[in-house]
């Protein structure tokens, strides 16, 4: 089995990520829902072997016998790059490609939220975009740096683990780090991006104590700093960067936040109605006074979704639900969907019935009412 065509193939039947697990079929991910790839044989110990062997290079073959784990970046001729997660299971070899396109998607060629734009055009402070695995976190990110260097004249350096998207210089010079081959982790090479004239940051994720540390620092001193962390919302995301900290130091670190906060996006992505590919649903959380006050305030932190409701209209911010509603009433996700997706459902099947607070019926009015004045995203088609 070679592994460029395998993963050729797997590309072209609209795969997002691929399993490959000794005694099975291979397994790809197509909008989310997992499918076995049936025509293909089971896989072996020896094919396993094989492949891992055929992307690994013998530095890294030495360090996935000491860890048995590995991450790694894949490249293949006309086709674009692959994260892949090397690792031991029940004594076998297993590994996951995820795909990542050749060319980085702009903003409006992924149909995010225009507001994003101006987001990733701040002068300094700290930007997070959030999600579970797979939510588009990555995508989006590389769509602002990519902004960024098209827009401004700066200069950008990533730390990354593995090196997804490929940046080349624009306006901007761009300098690209991975953890392993470039550096010896994110908070160490974080520490010395300080010393390289860095005017933006990219933090590929806030891992540990250290990194998130260092990472509110840098946007404390000035730089614009962006990353990602595993959480669902603005508000768990504050509560889990605070919690990192020993308790008496959770006053000091609400006070950070809230000066260096400048933005939290929280993706989630949902089927298309039609069943060609998903829509972005975004929750958009500007750092507003009042969100501001929301940080400061342990107590007032978990209103942080209701404040974001109540300024829609002038800054740019929306809820899940506000998201989910409209792509809904634009025809694009079903109702089930929305209603299982939504944070607070019962809410959600108010609103669809009509009964909207003022604040949300303001909000519905800016939105398109129709499937062709909405944007479609492109993640996983």
């Amino acid at each position: 089995m070679d592994i460029n065509d395998f993963l050729k193939k797997a590309h072209s039947l609209g795969a997002s990520d691929i399993h490959l697990k000794v005694g099975a079929y291979p397994i790809i991910r197509v909008d989310g829902a997992l499918a076995p790839m049936s025509t293909e044989k089971r896989m072996t110990q020896e094919d396993t072997l094989n492949l891992a062997f055929a992307v690994m290079s013998p530095a890294q073959r030495e360090i996935f016998k000491k860890r048995n784990d590995l991450d790694l970046a894949y490249s293949v001729p006309g086709l674009g790059r692959f994260r892949c997660n090397i690792f031991i299971q029940r004594g076998t070899i297993g590994m996951v490609f995820r795909i990542i396109a050749m060319r980085i998607p702009t903003v409006d060629e992924l149909f995010l939220p225009e507001i994003l734009k101006k987001i990733s055009l701040e002068e300094r402070g700290l930007i997070l975009v959030t999600g579970t695995t797979g939510s588009g976190k990555s995508t989006t990110l590389a769509a602002m740096i990519d902004n960024i260097n098209t827009n401004k004249t700066e200069h950008i350096m990533t730390i990354e683990d593995p090196i997804e998207y490929l940046h080349r210089d624009k306006s901007c010079i761009v300098n690209q780090r991975e953890v392993g081959n470039d550096t010896e982790s994110f908070s160490k090479a974080l520490r010395a991006a300080m010393r390289q004239d860095p005017d933006v940051i990219l933090v590929g994720e806030m891992r540990d104590f250290e990194t998130i540390q260092t990472a509110l620092t840098a946007a404390e001193t000035g730089h614009l700093v962006l990353s990602t962390l595993h959480t669902i919302d603005a508000a768990e995301t504050i509560n889990r960067i605070i919690s990192v900290f020993p308790p008496y130091q959770h006053k000091q670190v609400r006070m950070q936040l809230a000066s260096v906060i400048r933005s939290i996006i929280s993706m989630r992505l949902v089927p298309r109605a039609d069943g060609k590919g998903r829509v972005p649903a975004v929750e958009i959380m500007i750092a507003t006074a009042t969100v501001k006050d929301c940080i400061l305030d342990a107590d007032k932190t978990k209103t942080i979704t209701d404040v974001i409701a109540q300024g829609a209209v002038h800054y740019g911010m929306q809820t899940f639900d506000q998201s989910l509603f409209n792509l809904f009433k634009s025809g694009l996700i079903t109702y089930d969907e929305a209603l299982r997706r939504a944070t607070n459902p019962d809410d959600f099947a108010l609103r669809v019935r009509g009964i909207q607070s003022t604040s949300d019926l303001t909000y519905d009015n800016q939105q398109p009412s129709s499937v062709d004045e909405m944007k479609i995203d492109r993640f996983g088609v």
